[in-house]
């Protein structure tokens, strides 16, 4: 396709502020929580404190590729709400399935249910609005 021909509605605008909004809320969340559980009890369960501290990463530079809104934002955001959905899913069969795997909660644990189920919802929410703002032809 010609460039002229094709239009890019950006990521950074209307609906996805507040997208981008709720992944820096969750993003700080997330690093208090994980920063806090490392800091103060580490040993009791480094697996599951880890993890939160990769979901804070996973949100910070998720919200940075969609605030970018260029491609090469679109391409980490895509990545990011990827390897997030799997993560939350994954941990959440995984947490319900061996409670001694986890025994302490991450943000993803139980499919995110100690955030009200929002880290299941926000990747989808995220493919949901990168699809949504894709490249149409004009």
């Amino acid at each position: 396709m010609v460039e002229s021909q094709v239009s890019e509605r950006a990521t950074n605008k209307g609906p996805g502020r507040l997208l981008i909004a709720i992944y820096i809320l969750f993003a700080i969340a997330a690093t208090s929580r994980a920063g806090l559980q490392i800091a103060t009890k580490f040993d009791e369960a480094p697996v599951a404190y880890l993890l939160s501290a990769v979901a804070a990463l996973i949100y910070i530079v998720a919200a940075v590729g969609l605030a970018r809104a260029g491609h090469a934002g679109r391409r980490v955001a895509l990545a990011c709400c990827s390897v997030e959905l799997v993560g939350v899913v994954g941990v959440g069969i995984l947490s319900i399935a061996d409670k001694e795997l986890f025994p302490d909660e991450t943000v993803w644990s139980d499919f995110g249910s100690g955030y009200g189920y929002v880290p299941l919802v926000l990747p989808m929410l995220g493919l949901f609005w990168l699809w949504r703002t894709r490249r149409d032809a004009a």
